[in-house]
């Protein structure tokens, strides 16, 4: 088979019908990248292009990050991190209008932290903070539309898994990556709370009051998630300053979880086992994933159907603004009917090297890729997060969750445009750090 675009779209189209027979992501895209690269190549210099692809990726020391991040969330998971966290923040701000809502972001940003997944955020922290917001009067619209936004701040909030997987697909610094998506998910968190400030403010009835906490019980609260708090501040900041390297973060990380489940009467036999269960399992599937979709780039990238669009691209002569723009259309249309990851593997091989050749920073790039495939989390028809909201208040109609969610929905659009139009928004801590 010829080596040339229409090979390689035939090969994209095979991956998608894969994908709409429900194969596994990971399955279809190794096999897609095999297979391709076997016909094009032909059968010895396939399988052995393959075979180097397998062993580079499998003893390459940044995927033994992934795991271990994976169980510091798990061991915090036995820790009950989600409802204290939640717990905190609502007796902070839960006497604010919108109090709980507001309460609900910043527990799902701190969670976020610890888990890194965006499902997973929305769905611990939606079991907690929904029914106490319902239960408050707060109306299901603005309460399930909180919650599956605030879960989208996950990934984006160092260590996230997301931005692990970039750095290995696009072979960039994780720690850099982690440093450059700081102000972007403070940047986001703020956007979503004036969401609720500016929706509550013209819409009173959606969230009423509540009671103030007393002073003691709010020290109270912040003292059971203060050594949650250091543990995330060690990590990060250690990091950021480069005291030591993501998987020393991960590993001091572990560490601390295991403390901090300890002294919490929360660690034994069978909470230890089920968070290395959990952490295998997640991390195979992980890896796995990514073995096939550097296959799958491997086999893009002999098709030369990178170069067909990176020259289509230049001969619109756009800047890179235009361009990125473009890119940044075809991702939310790809998000709303495609996985977040998926989204990720799929168009990281093609995307990177255009984005690279407009002289524009791979880092960057990282993370405008996962704010954009966050995104599709609550962009119909899809939305994930939405249905995993669905699931937890089955009586809310779906309708009311989509409707609840499109202020939150104005905010990214927003915040993509403005990482668009100002790259210094993410690039500013890791070149000040870098002098």
């Amino acid at each position: 088979m010829m080596a040339a675009p229409p090979t390689g779209m035939a090969g994209i189209l095979i991956l998608f019908m894969m994908l709409a027979l429900g194969v596994p992501i990971g399955v279809a895209l190794g096999i897609v990248g095999v297979g391709g690269t076997i016909l094009v190549l032909g059968m010895e210099p396939g399988l052995i292009k393959a075979g180097v692809v397998i062993f580079d990726t499998m003893t390459r020391y940044e995927l033994g990050t992934l795991p271990l991040f994976l169980l510091v969330a798990h061991l915090c998971f036995s820790a009950d991190a989600s409802r204290d966290l939640f717990d905190a923040a609502a007796r902070l701000l839960g006497h604010r209008r919108g109090g709980l809502a507001l309460a609900s972001i910043g527990g799902c940003a701190t969670f976020g932290a610890v888990n890194g997944s965006s499902l997973a955020t929305a769905a611990t922290v939606g079991l907690v903070a929904l029914p106490e917001m319902r239960s408050r009067g707060y109306s299901d619209s603005l309460a399930t539309g909180t919650l599956a936004a605030g879960g989208t701040l996950g990934p984006l909030i160092p260590p996230s898994g997301a931005l692990i997987v970039f750095g290995i697909i696009a072979e960039q610094s994780i720690g850099t990556l982690f440093t450059a998506a700081l102000l972007p998910a403070l940047t986001q968190m703020l956007l979503y709370m004036g969401a609720i400030a500016i929706l509550v403010r013209f819409r009173p009835e959606t969230a009423p009051p509540t009671p103030r906490a007393s002073w003691r019980a709010r020290f109270q609260g912040i003292a059971r998630v203060t050594d949650l708090l250091l543990l995330i501040v060690v990590m990060i900041s250690g990091i950021a300053l480069g005291w030591f390297t993501p998987s020393e973060a991960a590993s001091i990380g572990c560490v601390g979880a295991l403390l901090i489940s300890l002294r919490r009467g929360r660690l034994n036999r069978h909470s230890l086992f089920k968070a290395l269960e959990e952490t295998l399992r997640t991390s195979g599937m992980i890896t796995l994933i990514i073995v096939g979709a550097l296959m799958f780039s491997v086999f893009i990238s002999i098709t030369g159907i990178t170069g067909a669009i990176g020259a289509f691209l230049e001969g619109l002569h756009a800047g890179p603004t235009v361009t990125m723009l473009a890119i940044a259309a075809i991702l939310l249309v790809l998000g709303s009917v495609l996985d977040g990851l998926a989204l990720m593997l799929l168009t990281t091989p093609i995307l990177l090297p255009i984005v690279v050749g407009l002289h524009l920073s791979p880092i960057w790039f990282g993370i405008f890729l996962v704010r954009a495939m966050e995104i599709g989390f609550v962009h119909p028809p899809i939305g994930m997060n939405l249905y995993v909201i669905h699931g937890i208040a089955p009586d809310v109609p779906l309708s009311r969750i989509f409707r609840g969610v499109v202020p939150f929905l104005i905010a990214d659009l927003f915040h993509l445009l403005l990482i668009i139009m100002v790259p210094a928004s993410v690039m500013f801590l890791p070149d000040l750090l870098a002098r």
